[in-house]
């Protein structure tokens, strides 16, 4: 299909390697009682070759914060308690106020609408230190996601051994403790089979000085294109897996999670957003690319988790169209940064990136309106 396409993917298709790309597309077909089957195409997917995740390990995340507050079972304990975040190693920060809720107060559920509807990145360091790391590590494994670890908080510098550290954190209702959870420990590393763990030729250091060695990325998050969308494919259509086999999510955190998901930035109260920086289609990589002048696909609904970084941009998304009765899933990885050193801001997202993702997204949608 692709290169059918020449005058839009031979840029990226010429040098499949050097772009890094990996694409996972799966048709799904539905059988008189509506469950449904997966039949999946990929390109160049490869678990053991690596790329940044950025920011598509926070979906992880939200499912399994939710998780965890089920698990728990604490008589009051919900995703509105208010949850207030102290500090107990160096480097870590204390939260007992979020002014873009409408109480004024951070709860579980107003950082999971903001990680879903902007990718807020204090939002999910809030996850993770609510979940923990070492149980984090533990549900991919447990989930079958085996190409995949999360080893630290993202935005902030979070490497080594503070990263093995989470914050204590307490939830209330109103002025009632309901939930206390003292600080963490994870000692475990988490190794993985990977390549591609060194890149370019030089990257710009925290002082902005040019090292002319490889980009390291050893020790950062992974999270395999396969794996995205198999937690895709779990959270969307659970029905397809035995019961024993689903996350362990109630019917009001699967609203939530899928409102927020498909929701756009313009259409939130609380957060409330500047549509010049969050546009509509601010975090539709696939089928709108970053474009902020674009027309909606009205009948058009993609529920999703991007992420961009170190020229990386990824989206791992289900698209999901009822009036012409069209649904998929969609995960693709693209990489640009032609002159070889990292940090240094400069990656051809606008003319490399964003385009092939936004080029992806419609063609595959194309095609499904005419597949039978």
């Amino acid at each position: 299909m692709m290169e059918s396409k020449p005058e839009l993917f031979s840029t990226v298709l010429d040098h499949p390697q050097k772009h890094e790309v990996q694409i996972l597309y799966t048709q799904i077909r539905r059988d008189k009682n509506n469950k449904p089957a997966f039949k999946s195409y990929s390109y160049n997917l490869n678990a053991h070759h690596y790329f940044y995740p950025a920011s598509t390990v926070k979906l992880a995340a939200v499912i399994f914060a939710l998780e965890k507050l089920n698990d728990l079972k604490v008589k009051g304990l919900t995703a509105q308690s208010t949850m207030l975040t102290d500090s107990s190693y160096q480097g870590q920060t204390k939260v007992s106020q979020d002014l873009t809720a409408e109480n004024g107060l951070p709860s579980l559920e107003h950082y999971i609408k903001k990680i879903l509807l902007t990718s807020d990145n204090d939002a999910f360091n809030r996850l993770f230190e609510f979940i923990g790391r070492a149980e984090i590590n533990a549900k991919l494994r447990k989930y079958g996601l085996r190409n995949s670890r999360v080893l630290n908080r993202l935005a902030i510098g979070d490497s080594g051994e503070p990263a093995k550290h989470t914050n204590p954190v307490r939830f209330y209702n109103g002025d009632q403790l309901v939930y206390s959870q003292p600080a963490q420990y994870d000692p475990k590393e988490y190794p993985l089979q990977l390549s591609n763990t060194l890149m370019g030729k030089a990257y710009l250091d925290s002082s902005e000085h040019l090292v002319n060695k490889p980009f390291s990325l050893e020790n950062k998050n992974a999270f395999s294109v396969a794996d995205q969308q198999s937690l895709m494919k779990r959270l969307i259509a659970p029905e397809a897996y035995p019961a024993n086999e689903r996350f362990h999510l109630s019917p009001s955190d699967y609203k939530l999670i899928y409102t927020y998901m498909s929701k756009l930035p313009i259409e939130s109260d609380y957060p409330k957003y500047d549509p010049k920086e969050f546009w509509p289609t601010y975090a539709k990589m696939l089928y709108y690319g970053r474009e902020k002048e674009t027309e909606l696909q009205p009948d058009l609904k993609i529920f999703n988790k991007y992420g961009d970084s170190y020229g990386f941009i990824i989206d791992n998304a289900y698209f999901k169209d009822t009036k012409h009765h069209v649904e998929f899933f969609l995960t693709a990885v693209v990489q640009s940064n032609e002159d070889g050193i990292f940090n240094d801001g400069k990656y051809e997202y606008e003319t490399i990136c964003y385009p092939f993702m936004k080029n992806l997204g419609r063609m595959i949608y194309n095609y499904e309106l005419d597949r039978k």
